[in-house]
């Protein structure tokens, strides 16, 4: 799977080191995976904190291209599957960095957003930055999420690659800040073996105080 706050080509060179070596370190000893294991772990900017069911692999940060509220985890690589955190996104911030000379932008989230308006958000995301060339709405609504009145998403694309993928958002929008967990994979045998993992993940989810 793609990475979700990340370009296409990007995601495409990870995927093809992942599937050459696995996602431990590779011939120069260094990888841009670490380990998330079995236990409750602090993520994206460390407001919130989860619990995976099993372990996954957690996309080292890069100071030049990530941001801090974001973080992106896969189970195969992340060309096949993937789970994204939001972590207190604030009114007038981006989910990813980009250029304001870029002909498309993905706009920026504001704290008065309708569900309706992060999905579309999303959608954009998906278009502008993820070769998206058909994106498609499954769902949209209500859920609870961190004790809070929030949204769940489901949609499906498809990218350049020629590849369907799947895809699931919950969150919610507290105390002025987006607060989501996504998961976007192969529509074909990856979504469905990770979803469940992704319910796991939502369910464990925590709030810092």
């Amino acid at each position: 799977m793609k990475s979700m706050f990340k370009p296409a080509l990007v995601a495409a060179a990870l995927a093809l080191s992942a599937c050459g070596g696995g996602l431990g370190a590779g011939e120069s000893g260094w990888s841009s995976y670490s380990p998330a294991p079995v236990r409750r772990l602090q993520v994206a900017d460390g407001t919130l904190s989860v619990a995976p069911p099993r372990p996954w692999n957690r996309r080292r940060s890069s100071y030049f291209e990530d941001i801090r509220q974001t973080e992106d985890w896969t189970l195969n690589g992340p060309y096949l599957d993937g789970i994204s955190f939001v972590g207190g996104l604030r009114n007038g911030q981006y989910l990813i960095r980009q250029r304001r000379t870029d002909n498309q932008q993905v706009p920026k989230f504001r704290s008065e957003m309708t569900p309706p308006e992060i999905a579309a958000m999303l959608e954009s995301l998906f278009r502008v930055r993820g070769g998206a060339v058909e994106f498609r709405t499954l769902g949209l609504q209500p859920r609870p999420f961190l004790g809070y009145n929030g949204f769940q998403f489901d949609y499906e694309h498809l990218d350049s690659d020629e590849l369907w993928r799947k895809g699931r958002v919950v969150g919610a929008t507290i105390n002025g800040r987006l607060y989501l967990i996504l998961i976007d994979a192969a529509r074909t045998h990856y979504f469905g073996d990770t979803l469940p993992d992704f319910e796991a993940i939502v369910a464990s989810a925590r709030l810092r105080r």
